[in-house]
């Protein structure tokens, strides 16, 4: 199994009615603004393991697990709301970095979440880094009547028991689904991601740590013009990642592309892009000696 070279700390933080993890690397100071590290969807903070092995300096870096993800509780509720990732950021910034401007960065849905609150509160963020989160395909508004009626009707299937995640007789179990999504991923980091993507629960079972209500889709439509002008908010230089694989073209198959995404990116007023090579969309796990580069390089930058 894959050994941690910096192993890290864990927090809790009674934040919103919830029990907020936070795992901690490095120092409790630095004179390095704090980096602050945030994990995608069904995803968890101790994703960024690799990453933060491959670090050459020293620095103080936080990483919580999202509301209803890895050890951080759960909401009482059948559907979570993005807005909702946007106040528990800010929260937990007003605790671990009070009053300073952190490097933030976000994979997939942790980026999009980075690149809206860098538009919210852009005095917040001094340098931010987008790791493969291309937000969505514009939409239409006369899409509206069909996407409230979706999410009513997995709001049912939720409730009717219809709507579940898939559990594992063993973390084996875990570590052998985890690298068929992900083909690049190594059996020994398979092997320690699966220790802590999942648990095991009353009935033996290997139980991935997310809500299901996670699953259930947004009623709300995705607003370009609003993600637009948010990042037009933004005032910290930021650098968007891809990976060599174009997961965004595999995923949308023509909805929506590359070239779209880099159009918004112009909407950013200091932008710019850099690429993976041989690796999908979790580049993190597939080149963390890239991702770490990439990310040392434009942070330490003048």
């Amino acid at each position: 199994m894959y050994q941690a070279l910096k192993p890290s700390r864990s927090s809790t933080l009674a934040l919103r009615h919830l029990n907020y993890h936070v795992r901690h690397w490095g120092p409790d100071t630095s004179p390095l603004p704090t980096l602050v590290l945030l994990h995608g969807w069904m995803d968890v903070s101790a994703s960024y393991q690799f990453t933060v092995d491959a670090l050459q300096r020293e620095r103080r870096i936080i990483a919580p697990d999202w509301r209803g993800f890895g050890l951080t509780t759960g909401a009482p509720v059948d559907h979570y709301v993005f807005a909702d990732y946007l106040a528990d950021l800010d929260l937990l910034l007003d605790h671990y970095a009070p009053g300073e401007a952190v490097d933030l960065v976000g994979h997939s849905m942790g980026g999009n979440v980075a690149m809206m609150y860098a538009g919210v509160r852009p005095q917040r963020i001094r340098r931010l880094v987008n790791l493969e989160g291309f937000g969505m395909p514009a939409t239409r508004p006369e899409q509206a009547p069909r996407r409230y009626g979706q999410w009513i009707d997995e709001i049912k299937q939720l409730h009717q028991g219809d709507v579940a995640l898939k559990s594992y007789d063993s973390q084996d179990g875990v570590a052998s689904r985890l690298m068929k999504t992900n083909p690049r991923l190594s059996e020994d980091k398979a092997q320690w991601l699966a220790g802590h993507w999942a648990r095991p629960n009353a009935q033996g079972q290997w139980a991935i740590l997310g809500d299901p209500a996670h699953k259930i889709s947004s009623a709300q439509l995705y607003r370009l013009d609003e993600a637009l002008a948010l990042y037009q908010h933004i005032t910290a230089p930021v650098l968007a990642v891809e990976a060599s694989d174009d997961s965004l073209g595999q995923w949308w198959k023509g909805k929506y592309s590359l070239a779209e995404y880099h159009q918004r990116l112009t909407h950013v007023r200091d932008a710019r892009t850099a690429v993976v090579q041989d690796a999908g969309h979790m580049l993190h796990h597939d080149q963390p000696q890239q991702v770490a580069q990439l990310m040392e390089q434009f942070l330490d930058a003048a």
